[in-house]
């Protein structure tokens, strides 16, 4: 899967040969979605990799966009993300290889569920272009939200329903409605992906201090709750740790609600499998996570010549020249 999501990342150009060569094993993308969706099928886990690693491409164009003042060039990007998702076919050849490479990724991820469920992670992605919106112009403006108005934003910029819509993909399944909105099944959701945001705020926040960033969970309670950095820290842990406490305890009631639906029936069956394979994979995904932060060349900002500017960017505005 590593070496296939290379050649991916070569093959669509959306990093540089030397950068490829030299950074992408290394910055742990695909390893990380291994240790997340387990059991999926081979088709499936690829290009949930490769649609992983081209999410942190686009993270780190908005970055460089941000930091150089590229405003008219997110515009434009934003735009054209919003309709290479809702019309993947028509954007594969984009002169953008950000843009087509989206195509690419949700082409071929729309392939494994109904069309129900691919208006549903369209939905969750345009919410998610959004939101990295709204981040561009609280950077750009020096603007630090609120704690309550960042943790909102930050469900969206972290994908969270995205991410767990794509264990239905993993699981051959599509859940209905009623056990997705299920508020034990939605609960352990949410708090495997908080697990996962706050980790990554907190393993992010030397990088973002010293790049000026506003957009983390410490930064926010520095700013508006008063905190010292060494009191933020430590906030950032007793919620981190809160996430895996409740998530121990909720997990058992996914685990009684999978048993509910396993009602002998074979819908029934495979819908209980369907939700305990999810679950697992929530559970997964505290693992993954944690590991993947401390091996991953993402966050390793100390071996850095310049700790607000990551060695594996490009700074070229792709698709503009």
């Amino acid at each position: 899967m590593q070496e296939n999501t290379r050649s991916w990342l070569l093959e669509r150009q959306l990093m540089p040969a030397d950068k490829v060569a030299e950074y992408a094993d290394g910055l742990c993308y695909t390893d990380l979605m291994a240790g997340y969706y387990l059991g999926a099928p081979e088709e499936v886990m690829q290009a949930i990799a490769d649609y992983s690693a081209w999410f942190f491409v686009w993270d780190d164009r908005h970055d460089r966009d941000v930091v150089h003042g590229r405003a008219s060039s997110w515009r434009r990007l934003r735009f054209r993300l919003h309709a290479a998702l809702d019309s993947p076919a028509a954007h594969l050849r984009h002169r953008d290889p950000l843009v087509a490479g989206l195509a690419d990724g949700v082409a071929r991820l729309y392939a494994f569920l109904p069309g129900t469920w691919n208006a549903r992670f369209a939905r969750h992605f345009h919410a998610v272009i959004e939101a990295y919106d709204r981040e561009f112009h609280n950077r750009v403006e020096g603007r630090i939200p609120g704690v309550e108005e960042y943790l909102a934003l930050r469900r969206l910029t972290f994908a969270h329903w995205i991410w767990t819509d794509l264990l239905e993909a993993s699981a051959g399944c599509e859940l209905p409605v009623a056990v997705r909105k299920h508020p034990a099944y939605r609960r352990a959701a949410l708090l495997s992906q908080e697990f996962a945001a706050w980790y990554n705020d907190l393993c992010s926040l030397p990088k973002e201090l010293a790049g000026d960033e506003v957009h983390n969970l410490g930064i926010s309670l520095i700013a508006h709750e008063g905190m010292t950095l060494e009191e933020a820290v430590e906030e950032l842990r007793r919620r981190i740790e809160e996430c895996i406490s409740e998530f121990l305890v909720v997990e058992k009631d996914v685990l009684v609600l999978a048993d509910r639906l396993d009602d002998g029936t074979v819908r029934g069956r495979e819908l209980g499998t369907a939700v305990r394979a999810c679950l697992g994979n929530m559970r997964n995904w505290f693992s993954s996570v944690y590991w993947f932060h401390h091996e991953s060349g993402r966050y390793m900002v100390d071996s850095w010549d310049d700790r607000s500017t990551p060695p594996y960017v490009d700074n070229e505005a792709a698709g503009e020249k």
